[in-house]
């Protein structure tokens, strides 16, 4: 069994450690991308791999690839949306591909529950007050977790384990997602409900959608207008799901008690982006997935995925080419 590790040595070094190395030599030949990631390079190090492990920086594994690894059985991305890296003919070919969205969704769902206590608890007001040599002015706008409605927007890795870890809190969640049932929601500790419905009655919510033609601006003006006065707005998923021209106005009028706005369309935001003027809007630099030592649960989750895959079990992260089109 060979494995080809064809990103380039400095992103391989960011989300794969010893331990995932030791992994796959115990299982086989190993060969690591010494160069770039041109084709030339990768070729030369996919030559007869029965596993290819990509990330940020490869392109799609087409024919031509394709053509030095026929036993190539296993795509797995060391990254999130695999959109890059698959082509038609690896799809032909029959290569289960793995994406590590559910790690980065971990990371990202994180982010939005510390964004989700700090701005109930109206830390960021709370602190410009202190400074200022003020002590109780804003504590009557502190919210615990407790009896209130979140909103879910998006069932992906990161809204499911969103959802999952405000289970630890007496809160009613619900979300909203037009390609998943109901059922697969209540599992997870959700109610399904329409977008219209989470915009008029949720005290926080929080966006886990893809980036796809109909997520585009979804929050805009209009869908802005119908929210709580005093409810909180996250974003962690893709900055041009918000309509930023909207939000500024909204906010810069004093409406939402915050904008957590952690993605930006485009990114880099420009350095004079009016939402940075506002001191109701929270903004973080795309920092929400995982992180720093935290990059490196990728390389751990490829080694579990791929124990199941040759165990023959089914893979958490594994990706078709029906799932293409409604994933970021």
């Amino acid at each position: 069994m060979k494995t080809a590790f064809i990103m380039n040595e400095s992103t391989r070094n960011m989300v794969i450690n010893q331990k995932a190395i030791n992994y796959f030599s115990s299982i086989g030949e190993i060969s690591l991308n010494t160069g770039d990631t041109g084709k030339e390079s990768v070729m030369r190090a996919m030559e007869g791999a029965d596993i290819a492990v990509t990330s940020w920086g490869n392109n799609a594994i087409d024919g031509e690839i394709l053509s030095v690894c026929p036993n190539l059985k296993l795509l797995a991305h060391a990254a999130g949306s695999v959109k890059p890296v698959v082509s038609d003919k690896l799809w032909e070919k029959g290569v289960r591909v793995l994406s590590c969205a559910c790690p980065l969704g971990e990371g990202v769902a994180e982010t939005a529950l510390g964004f989700t206590i700090s701005a109930c608890k109206n830390f960021y007001n709370l602190n410009a007050s202190l400074r200022n040599g003020g002590w109780n002015e804003g504590k009557e706008n502190i919210r615990e977790l407790f009896d209130i409605k979140i909103g879910v927007i998006g069932f992906g890795w990161a809204g499911k384990h969103y959802i999952k870890l405000l289970n630890n809190f007496y809160v009613d969640v619900y979300c909203y997602d037009p390609f998943v049932d109901a059922s697969a929601m209540k599992k997870q500790g959700a109610e399904k409900a329409e977008l219209d419905w989470i915009l008029h009655n949720c005290d926080v919510i929080s966006i886990h959608a893809p980036s796809i033609p109909s997520t585009y601006h979804m929050i805009n003006s209009d869908t802005l207008a119908v929210m709580k006065k005093d409810a909180v707005l996250i974003n962690t998923a893709r900055g041009s799901i918000i309509d930023e021209a909207a939000l500024y106005t909204h906010m810069a009028a004093g409406n939402l008690k915050y904008a957590c706005i952690d993605v930006f369309d485009p990114e880099p935001p420009a350095k004079d982006n009016k939402l940075f003027t506002l001191d109701n809007v929270i903004a973080t630099p795309h920092l929400a997935g995982l992180a720093q030592n935290g990059l490196r649960r990728i390389g751990t989750f490829v080694c579990e995925e791929t124990e199941h895959f040759l165990k023959g079990l089914p893979m958490r992260g594994e990706v078709t080419k029906e799932m293409i089109a409604n994933m970021a």
